[in-house]
């Protein structure tokens, strides 16, 4: 089954602006009570108190990884004031998907079973950050608009093996994390591309889908679309080596 979220998405956000209420201020934040989520009484280590704090600084760290902004803006707002709050159409790119059984615990209702972590636009993914990107759960009550925009190597799945051009044989793992089973170099396929196996087996429409895609063009090519939209630079993150 086709992933609807995927690494390497790039997405088109935007929210609907909503009414709100300042609740706080402080040098670097404004507190908004939150229009969508609910606290959840059945959390009993988190006790959210309804408020979301949104960076208040344009310019500053905070700002560059928020999606949600304040009209009027926020350095000019103070507490009891009335606002709206949404999001401005904005384009992201995805750099992980995580999934939660049982769902996640915050002390907000719905809790997530999936969350969505994006990059703005101009930002590139740094492997040496614990923690980047603006979390996303698309099963939850805020009404976000999500357009996909570009889906890079839309026509495989994880784990399809394949054949290339120079008959190296080599795995699929996301958009930029390819592995070749020589462990040669170049560390990317050349197109066109065979399929060997997916999901163990072989398709003969699958395959002939993926031959046709690839019949012209290059992985360069499809990176370079990517990095045009993105205006970042891809990291690889996720390859696996096989025992």
């Amino acid at each position: 089954m086709e992933a609807i979220f995927r690494t390497g998405d790039v997405l088109r956000l935007s929210c609907p602006y909503t009414p709100a209420l300042v609740t706080g201020t402080s040098g670097s934040d404004v507190f908004v009570r939150w229009p969508w989520w609910k606290a959840d009484s059945e959390c009993e280590w988190i006790r959210w108190n309804g408020d979301v704090a949104l960076p208040r600084r344009p310019g500053s760290h905070d700002w560059g990884q928020e999606l949600f902004r304040t009209d009027p803006a926020p350095d000019g707002l103070q507490p009891g004031d009335q606002c709206l709050v949404g999001i401005p159409p904005a384009l992201v790119h995805i750099t992980e998907v995580q999934h939660f059984d049982p769902p996640l615990e915050t002390g907000r209702l719905p809790r997530p079973r999936t969350y969505v972590v994006v990059l703005p636009e101009g930002q590139s993914q740094d492997p040496r950050l614990d923690e980047q990107g603006y979390e996303i759960d698309p099963d939850d009550d805020i009404p976000i608009r999500v357009d996909l925009v570009f889906r890079p190597y839309s026509f495989l799945h994880a784990g399809d093996e394949l054949v290339d051009q120079h008959e190296r044989a080599w795995r699929f793992d996301a958009p930029w994390d390819w592995y070749a089973f020589d462990r040669g170099e170049p560390s990317t396929p050349a197109w066109p591309l065979t399929l060997l196996t997916r999901g163990g087996t072989f398709a003969s429409n699958v395959a002939g889908a993926i031959a046709q895609a690839t019949s012209a063009s290059s992985h360069e090519e499809e990176l370079a679309r990517w990095k045009a939209l993105t205006k970042a630079e891809p990291t690889r993150l996720h390859v696996t080596e096989l025992e």
